[in-house]
């Protein structure tokens, strides 16, 4: 439940370019980096563009589920940057120093005061080398009414070959699971297809070219998309319907065992940070783990997991909300009382900005796939699943912690013949060589994988279904 409820709304903000005064090529292109406030940190990247001598910009904050915001009043003078976003919280402002690797400075959003820092993000630096040794095809399938979209690369030669069904982890994702600049499956395919194996991914539910919505739909439902892709694969000339598996990361890795549990179409299973407990369990832990590393106290820390526990119970009993609704919005009001008269001067309607957060963080956790999500218990799928599987887990996530999820994966599985669980040292949630761990970090790493990470997967799938 402890989430940073300081912007967005995506319908909320709109763009108004403004006067380049400096070249641009100072500026372009996308930074990335993350909000430090007292309450803890909140990453974002935004991508500048200059046309005809007019600065726009856009924001991402993934952790949000909100892509492409609209900045407003973007400027770039005397080596000074600034630009806003309006939402329905209040107007958040960045304004800060331009180094040339660097942009530092101060963040305000109401009653909100803190700091940032974003740093060149270098897209070239994963981006597959041009023309790639392999044929690309758009692929489109359905799963009832929800039609997706996606693509497929196969590998140089004659077929047909082994393939691979990619699943994203929660929240809205593009086909390339972009996190934060880290175009993740991008990356993935790529390398995979190089050594000679078919990948398909697709646009999530409600991005790009499909249509649905991951909110109002279940994991449930993500295992029919995977199982349509699989379908799709089976009667293409190129591919060889009995060596054709899933990767999913994240909750895509509970969706794969899921989807293979179903049908004997799924032939192995690679599981990338995979939870193997109900997700309750997951968000009580992951919390306390990325609020830990945010420097937040452990009394903050043990209310919001005491909170958890009590609103997800009356949830699930079908208990009225209000109460919860009012103790989260007492909780709220007193953060502003003991902030000082001029930190609470920006807000001229304390009233409906507590109300604003309230019902942001209180409608969240009940939309069709949170309240699933919650009961979920990924580990009766596992003990379905009897096909090969491959599961890796960073040793410094905080989004799916090891010492919780592994043992009950191992347990799980432990009735299939051929299973591998590793842990990939020093790796984070998104398999990048990392320090901490924290998805603060996540938009100041290189957008690479850690040493192994992909040779250990293209090797495991050869093995057993390569020529």
């Amino acid at each position: 439940m402890h989430r940073l409820g300081i912007w967005t709304a995506a319908g909320c903000a709109f763009s108004a370019p403004a006067l380049a005064q400096e070249p641009a090529s100072g500026i372009e292109g996308r930074w990335a980096g993350s909000v430090v406030l007292p309450t803890g940190e909140l990453p974002f990247s935004v991508t500048f563009e200059a046309t005809d001598g007019a600065l726009s910009a856009t924001m991402d904050i993934p952790a949000q589920g909100a892509l492409g915001l609209p900045l407003t009043a973007v400027s770039y003078t005397d080596g000074r940057v600034h630009f806003e976003l309006r939402a329905s919280i209040g107007l958040a402002v960045w304004d800060g120093a331009h180094d040339g690797s660097s942009i530092e400075g101060g963040f305000t959003q109401g009653a909100a005061r803190g700091t940032f820092t974003a740093r060149r993000a270098d897209p070239a630096a994963t981006e597959p080398e041009e023309p790639v040794p392999y044929r690309e095809e758009e692929i489109s399938f359905e799963n009832g009414d929800v039609h997706l979209e996606g693509t497929l690369t196969l590998p140089e030669g004659a077929g047909p070959f082994p393939a691979v069904v990619l699943i994203t982890g929660s929240g809205p994702q593009d086909r390339d699971e972009v996190v934060f600049g880290f175009p993740v499956f991008r990356v993935l395919s790529d390398h995979l297809t190089r050594q000679g194996i078919a990948v398909l991914r697709y646009d999530d539910r409600g991005v790009g070219g499909s249509t649905g919505s991951v909110p109002g739909s279940t994991t449930s439902d993500f295992a029919g998309d995977a199982l349509a892709g699989i379908a799709r694969l089976s009667v293409h000339p190129d591919i060889d319907p009995a060596r054709v598996g899933l990767l999913g990361h994240s909750e895509g890795a509970a969706v794969a065992p899921l989807a293979a549990s179903r049908s004997d179409a799924v032939r192995f299973a690679v599981l990338l940070a995979g939870t193997s407990v109900p997700g309750t369990e997951v968000l009580y832990e992951q919390s306390a783990a990325m609020q830990r590393a945010s420097g937040v106290g452990d009394e903050q820390i043990a209310w919001n997991t005491d909170f958890q526990r009590r609103l997800f119970a009356a949830m699930e009993a079908g208990e009225d909300l209000d109460g919860y609704r009012e103790e989260l919005g007492v909780r709220i009001r007193d953060g502003i009382d003991r902030l000082s008269e001029a930190q609470r001067a920006p807000i001229s309607d304390v009233d409906g900005h507590v109300q604003t957060q309230v019902d942001q963080q209180i409608n969240a956790v009940q939309t069709p796939w949170f309240r699933h999500f919650l009961t979920f218990d990924p580990s009766e799928a596992l003990r379905g699943t009897r096909v090969p599987v491959l599961a890796l887990f960073g040793g410094l996530d905080l989004q799916v912690l090891v010492d919780q999820n592994r043992g009950p994966m191992a347990e799980a599985l432990a009735g299939n013949p051929d299973v591998t669980i590793e842990e990939v040292p020093r790796a984070n949630h998104l398999f990048q060589a990392a320090t901490t761990g924290s998805p603060v970090e996540y938009a100041m790493l290189e957008k690479t994988f850690v040493d192994g990470f992909l040779d250990t997967i293209s090797d495991w799938i050869l093995a057993r279904f390569g020529n």
